[in-house]
């Protein structure tokens, strides 16, 4: 069964609509793709358009911008500290956006979407 993003095949009521017609390509939905914290690996995906969308599996690496000196540089995640998306992701390691990763240089908080943007770029978190 193909997951939809279209309209409801129920009516306010309870009751059902009848189909009109199959199903599109264009309505299609893809199963979440929850970032994890590994040995990189990432899928590209062919999107509406004849674009590309780049899913991060996992990840090591993030492209963090320290406030302070306004540089930018490559640190290695060693773990995932807080996930105001969903507390179960904090233990899983799941990276999300607005995910806070605990890095060589300190605490950042993650700016990017990794499953749709092909990269984690994140933002030291100053005390």
């Amino acid at each position: 069964m193909a997951i939809v993003q279209s309209r409801s095949r129920r009516k306010p009521t309870g009751g059902r609509y009848i189909a009109q017609r199959k199903k599109k390509l264009h309505e299609l939905g893809r199963p979440m793709t929850l970032t994890k914290l590994g040995p990189d690996y990432a899928t590209v995906l062919r999107v509406r358009g004849g674009r590309k969308k780049v899913r991060i599996g996992r990840a090591q690496i993030a492209n963090v911008y320290d406030p302070s000196s306004k540089k930018h540089m490559k640190l290695k995640i060693e773990t995932i500290v807080d996930n105001p998306a969903n507390r179960h992701f904090i233990r899983r390691n799941i990276i999300t956006m607005g995910a806070v990763l605990k890095t060589e240089k300190g605490n950042a908080r993650v700016t990017s979407r990794p499953a749709q943007d092909g990269v984690i770029n994140a933002v030291l978190i100053t005390k």
